[in-house]
């Protein structure tokens, strides 16, 4: 029986694994995953507890099983994770429809830049995980408590790559709306849904009631089903030991209003036990959603900005290119990154919505360097990030340890670049720019351009990537050498825009190469441009 979401019927997960174990004498500092092989019994009481009061699905207990948990009690990870899925599983299959889900929470070291962790070593920290739990038969895997958007993509990477489960990722946000490390509700849905998560959400850290108005932000910017897990309120210690403040009837109450404005999972967090789940179980019977999913929005970000096509002018900046700029092109040959991160810094201060990084030199090692520049300009600037390379290899690597939602320049309409780059956007959840040219060159009509960029959008979407994550450059020419070709360019801007649906972006300042007076030509040229409906001038 193979576990499905389905929006018109809520799935109730279980509450607390640690709360149980504390009322069964874990004490502070024990290993719980350990259990699993020395207390099975334990475990298993405490899934059947969970069925029993109306749960769809059992986590294992596998939340903190990693490689270095695992050094620290002498087992190995495989044993305590295959032991806690197969316990979890014969729970499950006593019943009818109920399901087991391997839990993976974070690994507990912080990733580079900030703390001393590699991207790679992450992903694989997290594929032995995924590759247990799946060989030991999990139904679905939930990612869940991350605090760090950076190490829930290195979780969500590891999953995508070794298992063909269905996933579910949620993080924990603060008060002010952000996770611990920054990230904002915004950031984690383009995110996790563009990476291909199958639902997301909020679980720990808060009760329902301070988790309202980050459910109501999620419910507006997911275009996924949503998933809630708050804990029973807040702790408050007594003699040593934390209870909350939160009753069952009122967390039930709180859960009922969540699934009637359109959360589609829920279940309980911290403080929470079978009484909690019983009373969310009783409360939700006839409850239906009122959500209705709010369409895609053409959007890219970064862990803590996130920026929309469509609402307003976005400005892509183009200074860090090497292409006629001598001094960056000298820098790059000596890997000076100061170089390059002060004209990130300054970009950003200039208004710049979105920073265009290029490392593209004949005589340096370009797919290193630009995944070092993006690594190193998003520990400086919050700024989304535009990764651009005619070299597949670069962006690949520059989109893999990205940090949120990149977009990828670029695609075109040849054959071999639609078949190199549009699965690198796919895997690594990107927005893709699109150039109007194709095996003949850039067509000397609008109606040219529109035929190759309406076949980029349908080439996109055979393989999953929705048309609003394509954007379309219909390429402006010198008007030094073919006067003409500027009027077609913004026809061609209008008619993508108005046949296609699809947002447009423009290297505005190529209009004026080699001749003078350049700020004048380029001001005019956006300004028809804009008046053609153009979304994003690269300037």
């Amino acid at each position: 029986m193979t576990f499905r979401i389905n929006e018109n019927e809520t799935i109730i997960f279980d509450g607390a694994m640690g709360t149980m174990l504390q009322k069964r004498g874990l004490k502070r500092g024990e290993i719980p995953e350990l259990l699993n092989l020395t207390s099975p019994e334990i475990i298993r009481s405490i899934h059947d507890e969970y069925f029993d009061a109306g749960c769809d699905v059992v986590s294992a207990n596998t939340f903190g099983a990693n490689r270095y948990k695992a050094e620290k009690t002498g087992r190995s990870l495989a044993d305590l994770v295959s032991s806690a899925v197969e316990i979890a599983k014969k729970a499950a299959s006593c019943r009818k429809k109920k399901y087991a889900a391997l839990d993976i929470g974070p690994c507990g070291r912080v990733l580079q830049p900030t703390g001393d962790l590699p991207f790679e070593e992450a992903v694989e920290v997290f594929s032995e995980i995924v590759r247990a739990g799946s060989k030991a038969g999990a139904d679905l895997i939930l990612l869940e408590t991350f605090t760090d958007l950076y190490e829930l993509k290195a979780a969500l990477i590891a999953v995508k790559e070794n298992s063909n489960l269905p996933v579910l990722a949620t993080m924990s946000f603060e008060e002010n709306g952000t996770s611990f490390f920054g990230a904002t509700v915004e950031s984690m849905a383009l995110t996790l849904q563009a990476l291909g998560a199958d639902a997301l959400g909020v679980n720990c850290s808060l009760g329902p009631k301070q988790l309202v108005p980050i459910v109501e932000r999620l419910l507006r910017a997911s275009s996924i089903p949503v998933m809630v897990q708050p804990n029973a309120g807040l702790p408050l210690f007594e003699n040593g030991e934390a209870r909350y403040d939160v009753t069952s009837e009122e967390f039930a109450d709180h859960i009922k209003k969540f699934v009637e404005e359109g959360a589609v999972i829920v279940g309980g967090c911290c403080g929470t036990d079978p009484g909690y789940i019983r009373l969310v179980k009783e409360r939700l019977k006839g409850v239906t959603s009122l959500r209705k999913r709010p369409l895609l929005r053409t959007g890219v970000c970064s862990p803590s900005r996130s920026v929309f096509f469509g609402d307003d002018t976005v400005i892509i900046g183009e200074r860090l290119n090497p292409t006629s700029k001598k001094a960056l092109q000298a820098a790059l040959r000596v890997k000076d990154m100061d170089h390059v991160l002060k004209e990130a810094i300054r970009q950003q201060e200039q208004g710049a919505h979105i920073l265009d990084v290029n490392m593209g030199l004949p005589d340096i090692d370009e797919p290193e360097m630009l995944k070092k520049a993006v690594i190193e300009i998003q520990s400086v600037v919050d700024l989304p990030l535009q990764l651009d390379s005619s070299d597949p290899n670069a962006l690949e690597k520059a989109a893999r340890v990205y940090n949120g939602k990149p977009l990828i320049n670029s695609v075109n309409g040849k054959k071999v670049s639609l078949q190199k780059i549009l699965p690198i956007v796919k895997k690594y959840g990107a927005a893709v720019l699109g150039l109007t040219l194709d095996d003949d060159g850039i067509p000397s009509s609008a109606e040219g351009r529109l035929r190759i960029a309406r076949n980029i959008m349908e080439e996109a979407q055979k393989i999953g990537i929705p048309k609003e994550d394509v954007l379309i450059d219909c390429l402006v020419m010198t008007v030094s050498a073919q006067q003409e070709q500027a009027a077609e360019t913004l026809k061609a801007v209008r008619m993508v825009r108005e046949e296609l649906g699809l947002k447009t972006v423009l290297g505005v300042s190529n209009v004026s190469f080699g001749l003078p007076s350049r700020q004048i030509i380029n001001r005019t040229m956006l300004t028809m441009a804009l008046m053609q409906g153009l979304d994003a001038p690269i300037m």
